[in-house]
């Protein structure tokens, strides 16, 4: 933390457009108050089946865009293989993350539910939480959260290991606007409804998680770990 009231967040996704799908509304409420978001993309996505006619320029070109609208103060892309993230040694992705976290020292990490029905969004989790076991020889505690990603949360099968079960919600009516904006960098990775990736269902449970919380519009995450030290 560089101040009182100025945050580090570092955001770990499995591909371009989970960040802004999964909290790009919270990202952005993280900005405008000042603290520093850093993305971190593991793998381009170029395998992802609505994507197979948009080459790795183009993906990475939407994310930088989409990064730039979210104001993040960096954005890393690791170009690991799409969909065979678990090829990759499990303890190369761990060091990797511990040395991220060991240069950026952020107070709060937000990441994937271990639930999602992806392969390499469970990978990912899986090495975050890793790298963050609170006795490591790295010593960085800090509060981990998870969030949902549509189109691959809602697709695992309805059963209690795989349910998301927020316990933190975000106002993001403020961010509404801007949140979209970013969505709209991954143009062709939107869907017609009732594609979970079109606009009208990233809304709808927009919508829905702020109703379970009281609000308009709200985004979802759950605390995995806090630690008051």
């Amino acid at each position: 933390m560089n101040n009182l009231n100025k945050n580090t967040i570092i955001c770990f996704v499995a591909h371009p457009d989970d960040e802004v799908l999964g909290l790009g509304g919270t990202l952005i409420k993280h900005v405008n108050q000042k603290d520093d978001v850093h993305i971190i993309i593991f793998s381009l996505g170029e395998e992802s089946k609505n994507s197979k006619d948009i080459n790795a320029e183009r993906r990475l070109s939407s994310a930088k865009k989409c990064s730039k609208i979210i104001g993040s103060k960096s954005l890393k892309l690791l170009n690991y293989p799409d969909q065979k993230i678990d090829t990759v040694p499990k303890l190369e992705i761990i060091k990797k993350i511990e040395n991220i976290i060991y240069k950026l020292k952020p107070n709060i990490v937000y990441t994937h539910h271990e639930g999602d029905i992806n392969h390499d969004h469970q990978i990912i989790n899986h090495a975050v939480l890793t790298a963050l076991r609170p006795m490591t020889l790295l010593g960085h505690r800090c509060e981990v959260r998870t969030f949902e990603t549509i189109s691959s949360t809602e697709q695992s099968p309805y059963i209690d290991k795989y349910l998301f079960k927020p316990n933190f919600f975000v106002d993001i009516e403020s961010e509404w606007e801007k949140k979209m904006i970013a969505i709209k960098a991954y143009k062709d990775e939107l869907g017609v409804f009732p594609h979970p990736r079109s606009i009208k269902s990233i809304e709808a449970l927009a919508i829905k998680r702020g109703t379970e919380s009281g609000l308009k519009k709200a985004e979802a995450f759950r605390i995995i770990r806090k630690i008051w030290h």
